[in-house]
């Protein structure tokens, strides 16, 4: 183990544990689902997810953040979640599964998302009402995808960029095409 005491278990619920549980109770599954599967009771979950995030700002090195982080990324790993999923859709498994393994598909979501958002949407409840993809399950393959991502920049930047102007080209007309035009498509200078 570590010689940080803030790496310490609260009430037996490690770090891991704690990162797992946020990541999946983001997906969907109750405070009850997360406490079954950690061996706990309801009440006991409540407080180390308090406790674990006054730990996480007590931490001036940020390595309780980082690895709470790796660990987010990795819940579908987690022996005490990874059985664990929340009720959704055949479509929405499916796409849920696509965005883990596919980072163009990742990528263009992620831009959709961002899009919704401008156009005044909660674009996280836009994936989730068209793909049934739920905001933890967004996070992980967002977690999970960072890293290769910012190497494809660095590698070809001009064609990450192209690619992501073309997704939001293709987000915006979507949107603008819902709301029955831009605010400003009638302006003329």
């Amino acid at each position: 183990m570590s010689d940080n005491p803030l790496l310490e278990p609260i009430h037996g619920i490690t770090l891991e544990d704690y990162s797992a549980a946020c990541a999946k109770m983001g997906s969907g599954l109750s405070e009850a689902d997360i406490a079954k599967a950690l061996g706990v009771e309801v009440p006991v979950w409540q407080e180390a997810n308090l406790l674990w995030p006054e730990r996480m700002k007590q931490d001036e090195t940020f390595h309780i953040v980082t690895l709470f982080g790796q660990y987010f990324g990795q819940a579908d790993q987690h022996p005490k979640f990874s059985n664990l999923k929340a009720t959704v859709s055949a479509e929405g498994g499916a796409n849920t599964d696509r965005i883990k393994s596919d980072k163009s598909f990742y990528e263009e979501l992620e831009v959709a998302r961002q899009v919704a958002y401008e156009y005044g949407l909660d674009g996280a409840q836009w994936i989730a009402d068209k793909y049934g993809i739920t905001l933890g399950d967004f996070q992980i393959a967002a977690s999970n995808w960072n890293a290769q991502i910012h190497q494809d920049i660095a590698a070809d930047f001009d064609g990450y960029n192209e690619r992501q102007a073309a997704y939001k080209a293709k987000y915006q007309q979507l949107f603008a095409d819902a709301q029955g035009g831009n605010v400003a498509d009638d302006i003329e200078f």
